[in-house]
């Protein structure tokens, strides 16, 4: 690994690398550094050729990631420091999409906002019983417009897609199976153990031609890439205004965002 991490960790066993985000005190939200660990668990697992499929989780049971820390984000309007003092949340996503191995989303819990991106973008989705789904953006004066909202909408259908990011819901992992954004569901118990025998069933078949046909999936949506990048460059500028302020404001004080002079 040559990197000591403090809010994920990474394990290997038996081809399948599983990388936890470690933060279950913030509901696995993920902090500038988190991102930056992230990524590197993930090149780790990309060089490694002992690993052919990668499971990404939160730890506990309460949560596979809530997105960014919006705490982190009202007390100094960011999201910490990072490695190379930019926030690679968007670099994250294509990561994931660009390693030569299939990734497994096993979802723990809630998959809310970034949380949710995060698990759109891996290859497939096993979710515990108890999970919850849905977006946050527009009510914490945020959002993704790049693969969390085209490329959901690719999954699940425009109207549905819009549902997701307008109303900000929350959802059931039944519900998002049934709507396509999860392959299976199982009791929280058996996660893990769901993960490894897909992840089996995997290593068993031909590394070169899974690295092809998952790059092939990918190429039909790569355009959304220029997309992302350009969203994410209007993110940065929209998270310094005060409507931006005012819905991280609300969500800290655990009241309900008044946007009515934003209009």
């Amino acid at each position: 690994m040559q990197r000591e991490l403090k809010d994920v960790t990474y394990v290997v066993d038996r081809g399948l690398a599983w990388i936890t985000i470690n933060r279950p005190e913030r509901l696995n939200a993920f902090s500038a550094n988190t991102i930056d660990e992230l990524i590197h668990a993930f090149k780790v697992a990309w060089g490694d050729s002992t690993v052919g499929v990668v499971a990404l989780t939160g730890a506990g049971d309460k949560a596979f990631c809530v997105g960014g820390d919006q705490k982190q984000r009202q007390q100094t309007g960011d999201y910490g420091p990072s490695e190379y003092g930019v926030f690679q949340d968007e670099y994250l996503q294509r990561v994931i999409r660009d390693i030569p191995k299939p990734v497994i989303a096993a979802i723990n819990g809630y998959a809310i906002g970034g949380g949710q991106v995060l698990h759109v973008v891996c290859d497939l989705s096993i979710a515990a019983e108890h999970a919850e789904f849905g977006q946050a953006g527009p009510r914490v004066g945020s959002f993704d417009a790049g693969f969390g909202t085209a490329y959901l909408a690719r999954i699940v259908g425009a109207r549905r897609a819009r549902e997701i990011w307008f109303l900000c819901r929350r959802y059931s992992a039944q519900q998002m199976m049934d709507w396509g954004l999860v392959n299976v569901v199982v009791p929280f118990e058996r996660l893990h153990e769901e993960v490894r025998a897909w992840a089996d069933e995997m290593l068993a078949l031909s590394p070169t031609a899974l690295r092809i046909v998952k790059h092939s999936f990918n190429a039909d949506s790569e355009s959304i890439a220029g997309i992302s990048t350009m969203a994410f460059d209007a993110l940065g500028v929209f998270t310094g205004t005060p409507e931006s302020k005012e819905g991280v404001d609300a969500f800290v004080e655990k009241r309900s965002p008044n946007f009515e002079g934003y209009r």
